[in-house]
């Protein structure tokens, strides 16, 4: 996808907060010397606070231990030394979009209140702005507003989208859809999705459904099953990543809400324990406020080094 122009500065004013705890934590704890033994707790404790994992801190550590022995280690020297390990640990985390089949079918889904619909309209928007043909479907049928927020969202992008009014059965929503976007020849098939809770297995199950009709209608489809996910979750994330990808088989990650959580490093645990790629990031409620995941300006703008 195109769309990276600017992201390197809306990341750095989203990911402010974590910034600058890791700055004012390092300022704190760093004089120099070596790390005692309540100076490295104190030093894993600042990156369990940004929600980068336990296995993530321990690996730094040792990092910065090796460094320290070496010689003096300031602050900035720490800050330069997360920056690498992390820049490590996401090596590979950046992936395109799959949307070489035509029609292309993304499935969009995620909990109540993490930015499904509106994910789906700007993603919309974007590629039209690239010139695509795209097709909205609006599969949250639990909610009348959702229905009317990605009607809204397509007169927008000038997109048309396939509905069936509140109450109705998603699979359908999503068959009609397939069907349509086959008909007229559509790029882009994007299906939007009511929020479901992980823990849920019913509602889970739904979401298995959809998936499933809309391979029997397009062979390979869904060609992408994108977990949407809310960046100030914090650790709720990993057990949300985690079911959803069992149930669905996960092919990305959409980051949203990046506009001033302390909670940046969340992504990092998830791509490091569940090996799913990264493959959007909002970072506020325009348009173009949606971009293709970069790990290394993620990595700037989250460490500031």
């Amino acid at each position: 996808m195109k769309f990276l122009s600017g992201l390197r500065e809306r990341l750095r004013d989203g990911l402010g907060k974590t910034r600058a705890t890791f700055e004012e934590g390092f300022a704190r704890i760093f004089h120099g010397q070596e790390l005692e033994p309540d100076t490295v707790e104190e030093l894993e404790a600042l990156l369990l606070q940004a929600d980068l994992g336990l296995e993530t801190a321990e690996g730094f550590v040792e990092r910065v231990r090796a460094q320290a022995r070496a010689g003096r280690l300031t602050d900035t020297d720490a800050r330069r030394a997360l920056a690498e390990h992390l820049r490590e640990t996401l090596a590979g985390a950046g992936a395109a979009l799959a949307l070489d089949a035509r029609p292309a079918v993304v499935l969009v889904v995620g909990v109540n209140g993490s930015g499904k619909t509106t994910t789906c309209g700007k993603l919309a928007w974007r590629l039209r702005q690239e010139g695509r043909d795209v097709m909205l479907a609006a599969g949250d049928t639990f909610r009348a507003a959702a229905i009317e927020q990605l009607e809204r969202w397509g007169e927008r992008a000038d997109v048309p989208v396939v509905s069936q009014g509140s109450g109705a059965d998603p699979s359908a929503v999503a068959f009609d859809a397939v069907k349509a976007a086959q008909a007229r020849g559509s790029e882009i098939l994007i299906v939007d999705t009511a929020g479901r809770l992980h823990t849920k297995t019913n509602l889970m199950a739904e979401l298995a459904k959809v998936k499933r009709v809309i391979g029997r209608q397009c062979v390979g489809a869904p060609h992408e099953v994108l977990l949407v996910l809310d960046a100030t979750t914090g650790q709720n994330g990993i057990a949300q990543a985690r079911v959803f990808h069992e149930g669905l088989g996960l092919t990305g990650l959409v980051l949203t809400k990046l506009d001033g959580t302390a909670k940046g490093g969340i992504v990092i645990r998830i791509y490091r324990e569940l090996g799913i790629p990264i493959k959007l990031v909002a970072t506020g409620e325009r348009p173009e406020d949606l971009a293709a995941f970069e790990p290394d300006a993620y990595v700037d703008a989250l460490v500031g080094a």
